[in-house]
């Protein structure tokens, strides 16, 4: 094996990962999709030729997908070799969630790196299209029971071969797609991103050569499970468990509960969801790919100093119980993993925080809302507008939490509201920030948000709400408080109306004029309400983030002294 030195090591860790940030940054600017071009709902990365372990991810893509692709890498690596002619210059599509991980929405590529006629790794880029068929468009269809009412469903299948394109593969996923143009630019921005990824692997090949590289690759697996296991070393030896819930599966309004036991025992670690609710019929269950692929999300989150290289995991066994929903089988449908992922990573934060609460925060909004509005223009061409909505953070041991953010699963960012109402015949009546729905503790939570939604299509529209916490608040930590919980209304010829499954509904029909509005949650706030400073306080009803009774019922009368 070759020898590196630290510095070289150093130079070439930054090279490759400047290699992804930049393939992201390709599809980031060439994709016609929001979800991805403004939400950033993609990710590229390099993985191990022979495991499909991560080596290298972009820093702008989505932490899930870490997890994720390497599994998806590891499914092409098993097709090639069962057939056993992997070229140069093949490309591999897929979006089977049962597979690769996530969900239908998730459209995956992986192509084999050569050097010198060698496999040398991997280039993967995956993203988020805004429709792939299914029942409800945008996807998220919170009445499926299997895979086949959410999507179409691609297996592993080559859209390249040799550097060839097969124009039948597109054909087919273009036929199924109520926006081909959007589906199209999407898959050249994706191609187009992998491309530049082996022109900077070469470049970087010829400068260092493969060997030195390859050095680099195997000695930051290393030192990522090095450094895990002295952070693992570090802490105290115990098993603390946690608990949370969904609201329920979008069919049979009863809660599902997520367990987990956290155990730490000198440089390892043990996530245990045993005791998880089974497989259920709605579309919350999860494939086992993601679960892993979640731990590691929440991993990273406690421990952000650490890489983004499959050697983290290594010291840390994640043990998914079979049979359940953090475990489901094909065709169980998988479109609403957003919302058990963000549970899962609830619940490892509440366990950890009873070892070292200095290291977590409190649980953040924990959904993303995922809203279509759908419809006709008066010319018939079909609009979809898909988007996902912002909540509170979770307060910290050092800072209130933050208002308006997005998902701890990712890095994307919400939709502007200029490029939605330009992109679609909608208008926001309100986006702004949700008065009294932070946990209230030392550091309280950060704010919802507020949005209110008219449908402006003389045509009228069809809604469809894949939702969360409308039952089960946020959870503060470190004795703080929960947060306010998500409510979902719509407006009718008879008025506002909340939908039965509260944060759950398909087929919801608003006429030109009418509305829907979210007031998502906020964020769990962190350490005791009686430990935070009136003038904290009082800047905080100055401002109008808390009202002067909701104040006096979560701190006492005192901080009015501030105002006296």
């Amino acid at each position: 094996m070759t020898e590196i030195d630290p510095i070289t090591l150093s130079v070439l860790a930054g090279r490759m990962e400047q290699i992804a940030d930049e393939m992201d940054a390709t599809l980031f600017r060439a994709a016609f999709n929001p979800i991805i071009a403004e939400a950033h709902d993609a990710s590229h990365g390099l993985y191990h030729a022979d495991t499909g372990d991560t080596l290298v991810q972009g820093k702008s893509g989505l932490p899930i997908f870490v997890g994720v692709m390497s599994f998806a890498v590891k499914a092409v690596i098993d097709k090639a070799a069962a057939e056993g002619d992997l070229a140069d210059g093949d490309i591999f599509i897929f979006n089977d969630a049962h597979i690769g991980g996530t969900h239908l929405s998730d459209m995956r590529l992986v192509r084999p790196y050569f050097r010198d006629g060698k496999l040398f790794c991997y280039l993967a880029s995956v993203g988020h299209w805004h429709d792939v068929g299914g029942a409800v468009p945008g996807n998220y269809n919170p009445a499926a029971t299997e895979v086949f009412q959410e999507a179409f469903i691609l297996p592993p299948v080559r859209l390249a071969r040799a550097g060839v394109v097969n124009q039948d593969i597109i054909d087919i996923l273009l036929r199924n797609t109520r926006l081909p143009q959007s589906a199209m630019g999407d898959l050249n921005g994706q191609l187009g991103a992998l491309d530049l990824g082996v022109r900077r692997m070469d470049e970087l090949l010829d400068e260092y050569g493969a060997d030195t590289v390859q050095a680099a690759l195997d000695a930051l697996g290393q030192r990522a499970e090095t450094l895990m296991r002295s952070e693992l070393t570090a802490l105290p030896d115990g098993r603390w468990e946690a608990e949370d819930f969904l609201d329920n599966d979008g069919i049979t309004d009863d809660p599902l509960p997520i367990r987990v036991a956290l155990e730490i025992r000198d440089d390892r670690m043990v996530l245990d969801f045993t005791g998880s609710a089974p497989q259920c019929a709605g579309p919350v269950n999860i494939a086992r790919p993601t679960t892993v692929a979640t731990a590691y999300v929440a991993i990273k989150h406690i421990f952000p100093g650490l890489p983004a290289n499959a050697g983290v995991m290594r010291p840390i066994d994640v043990i998914v119980p079979e049979g359940s929903l953090l475990s489901a089988e094909f065709p169980a449908p998988t479109g609403g993993y957003t919302e058990t992922i963000l549970r899962m990573i609830d619940v490892v934060f509440c366990a950890f925080a009873q070892a070292a609460p200095e290291r977590v925060v409190a649980n953040a909004y924990g959904t993303i809302n995922a809203l279509s509005i759908a419809g006709k223009r008066k010319d018939g061409r079909p609009w979809v507008m898909f988007s996902f909505y912002g909540g509170g953070h979770g307060g910290s041991i050092e800072s209130d939490g933050l208002n308006h953010g997005n998902a701890p699963i990712s890095t994307a960012t919400i939709p502007p509201m200029e490029i939605l109402e330009a992109a679609y015949p909608v208008m926001f009546r309100t986006w702004a920030l949700r008065p009294d729905s932070a946990g209230a503790g030392a550091h309280r939570g950060g704010m919802g948000a507020i949005y209110e939604i008219e449908v402006l299509e003389e045509n009228g529209a069809e809604a469809f709400l894949f939702g969360e916490r409308g039952r089960f608040a946020p959870h503060g930590i470190a004795g703080g408080g929960d947060a306010a919980m998500n409510l979902f209304s719509y407006e009718t010829d008879s008025g506002w109306q909340h939908p039965p499954l509260v944060s759950k509904m398909r087929g919801l029909r608003l006429k030109q004029g009418q509305a829907v509005r979210l007031e998502t949650p906020g964020g769990g706030g962190y350490g005791l309400a009686a430990d935070r400073a009136p003038a904290a306080i009082a800047r905080d009803v100055a401002r109008g983030l808390i009202t002067d009774e909701a104040a006096d019922a979560q701190y006492g009368p005192a901080w009015r002294k501030e105002t006296a």
